[in-house]
């Protein structure tokens, strides 16, 4: 398992930028979340949410695996 790093700025595999602000659980599964917020002008929000698990998988792209979230630098 990854470790997340609170106020780290992350990379989405398609290229904007998040700062990650805390991780919390589920409410009804415990499940971990990931709480990060967009660096961009965004008309549905700026906080979102993620499944731990999600946020640390890597996806396809082009025949290729990559990060879903790729760490760049500490931002706190």
């Amino acid at each position: 398992m990854k470790e997340i790093k609170l106020g780290g700025l992350y990379q989405h595999y398609k290229g904007r930028n998040y700062i990650v602000r805390d991780l919390a659980r589920h409410s009804e599964t415990l499940e971990w979340m990931v709480v990060y917020e967009c660096l961009y002008e965004n008309e549905l929000g700026k906080m979102w949410v993620r499944p731990k698990a999600m946020f640390e998988e890597e996806v396809e792209v082009d025949g290729k695996f990559k990060p879903r979230f790729r760490y760049l630098e500490d931002q706190s």
